[in-house]
């Protein structure tokens, strides 16, 4: 990552994504605790190398081994030594290969979250002591399963780190996007510097096909920008002089001039870091239940373990026997998938809700989506693009003469009559002495007629001459053509729609008709829109809010989902749990069905990781030993890695499909 832009945050590990566990170091003050992971120093090629270092070794010990050769009914060849090889070679393997499980047992142990490397740590070494103590004493050993138990871990977790690397690499992929160095202009000359030299009000120069290292508003030039991978957007977005650019986006063709305006951790593409950093981090309903699961395994395991171990051996069995099957319990039962089972699946749709335009800054917001049964929009800006345009006039004159009238105006519903009059080729005349009355509308002389344009006390426009009305103009919020879309989606999937403002009733009635919305609410003060909210969960619905005004924050804080238009204020921003990057009311669709896929996939991870459990731990603990049927532990070994590994490749199986 990036080190101008942020920090990784704790959540799961980059590698192998299993949770962070925190544990205490070495303390440089007394206020001070510094916090590491129980899978540090881990890697993809790590577990590589040392799988096939392991399985080097094992191939001599399983060869010499009692069991193969009475199997396969040959002799090893003996030389000096060679009773000690297994001994030799199994060590190396137990404190090459098997030591990087026993480290992070210790660190599981020391944070007082015992899991799955705690069950591994402690079946190869109940193993390993056990066999070095038989050697001298003339007992049978465990070499051969020990060696091949920690090439199976080690492979297990190879090929499952390798599934994993994938889905966690969404930080990295945006991180990524920044360039390494900036072209600035300073004192009429370029030069490149480290992104990290770049100052605020600094300007840059882009060139065609490069990425923009910072946030900033373009000074000089035009092109087509690439912001696909921050803001979702498909298509090149134009960009001229006085447009804003993002960080990381891709410039086009032409070359820009960029005023540089935020630097670093400030930039949006550092604030969209965070939030996934945040979400992925954050843990849903379903990971909390599976983690308290694998946590209640671990327990059960050790307690089961022990039970098994004392059960053979009053039951007359050889202690190696025994003890073969306390390490498969403790192998079978160890809970990498369940532990993994949730939150790979969570990181993966916080990545790929971050690919189509949304970001999840609290898994609970996303797990909710499923169950929402209400949608409650915002007007102004969700809905609507928060521009006026003029939906109905009386005539040609009327129109032409409130065009005049306010033509030098920069009020909102002023722009909106005159962009409708040129949209429909009429002859503007001119005006002179343009005065504007606040709070009421605007005067002006037309060829020596006094016109006035403005409010009376009805919904409508009037356009008096003289004092006479000659016509009405109704203006309207214009709406925006996705909300269309957005709302018939919603209502396809079963769920209601309803839109809160605080304009009058003819507006929100006007807006409600034109978008077929099935409940609307007026003249709504912004402290009443979370009393609305809860009157609609009174109600028994589950409500999302959507919103982008400082006044949406509490009615985003206590709807059932609060989704932030991406646009709006930090407030609204940070009271919802998740932001519409695009400002695309279609996205709360998208929202849904990821919310749906990933409950689903999240269901059956934690079917793959438990079940295999209901039928292996019997099978471990011996309980078919009068029938002949054992489990060893290097099949127990490969029952779990298969498992792991059946989990991580169902969670990837989502990056696949289509919102």
């Amino acid at each position: 990552m990036h080190p101008d832009v942020v920090q990784q945050h704790p959540g799961m590990c980059p590698e192998c994504g299993m949770a962070l566990v925190p544990a205490k170091k070495e303390r440089k003050t007394h206020e001070h605790r510094q916090e590491f992971d129980k899978h540090q120093g881990h890697s993809t090629n790590i577990f590589k190398v040392k799988f096939w270092v392991s399985l080097m070794l094992s191939l001599p010990i399983v060869i010499y081994s009692d069991i193969a050769q009475t199997l396969l009914g040959y002799q090893a060849p003996a030389f000096p030594g060679s009773a000690y090889m297994p001994f030799v070679l199994a060590s190396v393997i137990f404190f090459y290969g098997g030591w990087v499980f026993i480290s992070s047992a210790y660190r599981e142990l020391q944070a007082k979250l015992p899991g799955m490397m705690t069950l591994i740590g402690i079946a190869i070494s109940a193993a390993y002591i056990w066999s070095v103590y038989a050697v001298f004493a003339g007992e049978e050993v465990l070499f051969w399963e020990l060696a091949t138990l920690i090439t199976i871990m080690l492979l297990g977790h190879w090929l499952e780190m390798r599934a994993v690397s994938g889905a966690q690499g969404a930080l990295k992929e945006l991180s990524k996007l920044l360039p390494d160095v900036a072209e600035v202009i300073r004192n009429g000359t370029t030069e490149k510097i480290l992104l990290s030299e770049l100052k605020e009000k600094d300007v840059v120069l882009v060139r065609p096909g490069a990425s923009i290292p910072a946030d900033g508003v373009v000074i000089e030039g035009g092109s087509d920008v690439n912001e696909s991978m921050v803001t979702g957007e498909s298509k090149p977005v134009s960009k001229k002089e006085g447009d804003g650019v993002i960080a990381g986006t891709i410039n086009g063709d032409g070359m820009l001039k960029v005023a540089v305006s935020t630097i670093g951790d400030k930039t949006f593409l550092a604030g969209i870091m965070r939030l996934v950093a945040q979400a992925q981090a954050s843990k849903s309903r379903l990971q909390i239940l599976s983690d308290r699961a694998a946590l209640y395994l671990t327990i059960l395991a050790v307690m089961g373990g022990g039970i098994t171990l004392i059960a053979w051996l009053f039951a007359g069995a050889d202690i190696s026997f025994a003890v073969a099957r306390l390490v498969a319990v403790l192998v079978i039962a160890c809970p990498h998938a369940l532990g993994l089972a949730v939150p790979l699946v969570a990181s993966i749709s916080t990545t790929k809700a971050a690919q189509n335009g949304f970001l999840v800054r609290e898994r609970i917001a996303l797990e909710s989506a499923r169950t929402l049964t209400m949608v409650l929009f915002d007007k102004t800006g969700t809905l609507t693009e928060g521009k006026f345009g003029v939906v109905h006039y009386s005539s040609d004159e009327a129109l032409a003469l409130a065009a005049a009238a306010d033509f030098h105006s920069e009020h909102p519903i002023a722009k909106g009559i005159v962009s409708e009059a040129k949209k429909r080729q009429l002859v503007i005349p001119e005006a002179k002495q343009f005065r504007r009355i606040p709070g009421v509308g605007t005067e002006a002389d037309i060829d020596g007629r006094t016109i006035f344009v403005g409010h009376r006390g009805g919904a409508d426009i009037v356009v008096e001459e003289n004092g006479k009305i000659v016509g009405t103009i109704t203006v309207a919020d214009t709406i925006r053509e996705e909300a269309r879309e957005a709302i018939r989606d919603l209502k396809r999937a079963g769920i209601r729609v309803a839109m809160i403002t605080g304009d009058s009733e003819e507006v929100a009635k006007h807006v409600a008709k034109e978008l077929t919305i099935d409940e609307y609410f007026a003249r709504v003060l912004p402290g009443a829109k979370a009393d609305r909210v809860k009157e609609l969960q009174r109600q028994g619905f589950r409500v999302a809010m959507v919103g982008d005004g400082i006044n949406d924050a509490p009615a985003l804080t206590q709807a059932d989902m609060g989704v932030a238009i991406g646009a709006g204020t930090n407030v609204a921003i940070e009271s919802a749990g998740i932001i519409l990057v695009r400002n695309d009311p279609r996205d709360i669709v998208k929202i849904i069905r990821l919310s749906q896929m990933t409950y689903s996939k999240m269901i059956q991870n934690l079917f793959w990781a438990t079940g295999y459990n209901i039928v292996a731990l019997p099978l471990a603990a011996g309980v078919l030993a009068f029938k002949g049927i054992f489990l060893e532990p290097a099949l127990a070994a490969v029952f779990m890695s298969l498992s792991t590994v059946i989990v991580a490749v169902n969670a990837m199986m989502l990056k696949k499909r289509a919102l």
